[in-house]
């Protein structure tokens, strides 16, 4: 039997690969509490970033293939052995898209039905119980306003999608009616429904992305995993050769203090859109979106949609400062409900402000959360009249290459013991267990065993 050799292992980033990553280790088979030490540095707290503000879909049809069908399967296995339906929602739901063409008298119709989302849905309740209103919310959706004919605005651009659904996704939609559970979005502006795939096949779940990063990295702390907060870090370093990592410097946001670690074997870098300002050779940098939670309860679909809004439309809260509308008609929210009495509502990705030092000081635009919440009340009468329980925006961490983005980036640098896992997008929720699993496994084993993520190592790109 090979002996073990003592591990000091670094993580650094508290989002969900760092997470994963920390409590794969502690349940690897070869994994010694009297041998291997395991630290995870954060600079402001766990799931302060992209990983508890996503919308936490998991599907079979995600990307990269290489990586998906294994870490669907360990979302399923971590749901059952910690109890995941009650501590991070786990659960399956349905999934597709709508395409609605929404007129300025179907927008006066409901008006007149009482069922505008400045007045609650009679009888709607919430999660709690509790009749919803809407008196907190300044995007009145259906309350528009004609300024001139919005075409002609100088500020008006086309909605950009966020890259969830690649060609390869896009063929597994399957024309069907709208199902009759999916009671929540308007049915007579709603042309075309389709149903992403087949059981077995396409599978779609979900997690609640806050309560599962947060959930796991507990579950790795209980293992022994020393969780430091507030430690940004500020530099690697390195033998004299370049060639091998030998600990790192951070600073203790708390304090002020300048700490170093020294005798580090292993580091892994996990650090987000972050990842980048710490290895700039990797090309990972931030793409900032926003995003809404409405706090009420509806039934488990995820939804694509594609909305054409009526010529005159404009939101109220851009009405009252005299603008005109942002888009054209055209827009294309991602809705998804969630578990524990909420639905998550995201935006068109938006490159204007450069990615802040921390996640704490990231920006939140609350025009382009009331744009979205605005568009999906002329869907959704439901989601119109509900209170927002959150406007937010996180930085999804894209790996990008000649203006291309690419898939993540997995393993082992060309340094010794430095070691990359991040650049995944819109499907760092989905692709968590996987990459956790893959970089215990290269770190203890020398190799990845769970799947050939050949095409995802570093060493591809020279970094």
């Amino acid at each position: 039997m090979e002996e073990q050799q003592k591990r000091n292992i670094v993580i650094i980033g508290g989002g969900i690969i760092g997470c994963t990553t920390a409590y794969f280790l502690t349940r690897h088979p070869k994994f010694n509490p009297n041998l291997h030490t395991i630290t995870l540095l954060e600079a402001t707290a766990i799931a302060a970033g992209a990983s508890g503000k996503a919308g936490g879909l998991l599907a079979l049809w995600a990307y990269p293939q290489s990586l998906v069908p294994l870490s669907y399967r360990l979302h399923k296995a971590l749901a059952e052995e910690h109890n995941g339906a009650e501590r991070w929602g786990y659960r399956r739901v349905g999934c597709g898209s709508i395409t609605a063409t929404v007129t300025r008298d179907d927008l006066l119709a409901r008006t007149k039905t009482n069922l505008t989302p400045s007045s609650p849905v009679k009888g709607e309740q919430n999660g709690n119980g509790v009749a919803t209103n809407s008196q907190n919310n300044d995007a009145l959706p259906i309350q528009s306003s004609v300024a001139g004919d919005p075409a002609q605005g100088d500020k008006e651009s086309d909605w950009q999608k966020l890259p969830k659904q690649d060609e390869d996704a896009t063929t597994l939609l399957k024309p069907s009616v709208l199902p009759q559970d999916l009671d929540w979005f308007d049915s007579t502006v709603v042309q075309h429904y389709q149903e992403m795939g087949q059981p077995g096949a396409t599978e779609t779940a979900q997690v609640h992305p806050f309560h599962f990063t947060t959930s796991i990295a507990a579950l790795a702390e209980q293992k022994g995993v020393d969780f430091r907060i507030g430690a940004k870090v500020t530099r690697l370093k390195y033998n004299s050769e370049k060639t091998q990592v030998i600990g790192l410097q951070y600073e203790d946001r708390n304090s002020g203090e300048i700490v170093d670690l020294d005798n580090v074997t292993d580091v892994v870098v996990s650090a987000g859109p972050w990842t980048g300002k710490i290895l700039p050779r990797t090309k990972i940098e931030g793409l900032r979106a926003h995003s809404v939670v409405y706090e009420v309860d509806v039934t488990p679909y995820a939804v694509f949609t594609d909305i054409m809004l009526p010529t005159d439309f404009v939101p109220e809260h851009r009405a009252r400062k005299g603008q005109k509308r942002k888009h054209k008609r055209n827009v294309d929210p991602e809705v998804y409900a969630r578990p524990f009495g909420e639905v998550y509502a995201c935006g068109e990705p938006d490159p204007s402000i450069p990615l802040p030092e921390t996640a704490d000081l990231v920006q939140c635009d609350e025009d382009q959360c009331d744009d979205l919440t605005a568009y999906m009340g002329t869907v959704s009468p439901i989601l119109g009249s509900a209170p927002i329980k959150a406007k937010q925006a996180c930085y999804l961490p894209r790996h990008m290459r000649f203006g291309t983005e690419r898939d993540p980036v997995i393993g082992q640098s060309y340094v010794k013991g430095l070691w990359i896992a991040s650049g995944h997008t819109c499907w760092g929720i989905q692709n968590g267990p996987g990459t956790g699993c893959l970089m215990a496994e290269l770190i203890l084993d020398g190799e990845a065993r769970s799947a050939d993520i050949t095409e995802l190592e570093p060493k591809k790109y020279k970094v």
